[in-house]
């Protein structure tokens, strides 16, 4: 029985040096002090994923955000999302690695939902920061819940940048295409 408790132990402390590793190099807690995100890695939920095993689904509620511990997560835009039974399909969006995070829209979202359907590319462990764990921290601890939030904010301006000036090229792209078809 002792040796299955010692086992365990260092088990869950090891996981928590890497998350917190982890959530260190992450712009959304990079404010952190040592202490704090001690506190953030207590909150946090690892998850682990199967290769084509489905994270969330394109159309369901948002709840929360992943970072990537390791492994590999394809983010794909589906035609369809009635039948919840069927596998993933559609066009490949991005492939995102170790380090990288995802769905973090759904931590300032009132029942947001999913833009696109995110699954394991291959055996991938991904660290859950969701909306309850974000009220936690702002309850709990303010300073921090603070410094995380205007993080989010600062990650979110810089996506909505780039995607605004993504669908200006591509509408100068459809424009110029049209002008040429017609002539």
């Amino acid at each position: 029985m002792a040796d299955f408790l010692w086992k365990n132990y260092f088990k869950h402390t090891t996981e928590e040096k890497e998350i917190n590793a982890i959530l260190k190099e992450n712009i959304l807690f990079a404010d952190l002090s040592s202490k704090q995100l001690k506190f953030v890695t207590n909150i946090v939920h690892l998850r682990k994923y199967r290769t084509s095993e489905v994270v969330f689904r394109q159309g369901e509620v948002g709840v929360g955000m992943y970072i990537i511990a390791s492994g590999q997560v394809n983010i794909t835009a589906e035609e369809t999302v009635s039948d919840k039974n069927k596998s993933p399909h559609g066009i490949i969006i991005t492939k995102l690695v170790s380090g990288d995070f995802f769905g973090e829209l759904s931590l300032v979202e009132e029942n947001g939902r999913r833009s696109a359907t995110a699954t394991a590319g291959e055996d991938t462990s991904l660290i859950g920061f969701f909306k309850p764990d974000l009220i936690e921290i702002l309850e709990r601890r303010p300073g921090v819940g603070v410094k995380i939030a205007l993080r989010l904010g600062e990650v979110i301006g810089k996506r909505l940048k780039e995607t605004t000036d993504r669908v200006s090229m591509l509408e100068e792209q459809l424009t110029l295409l049209q002008s040429k078809s017609s002539t």
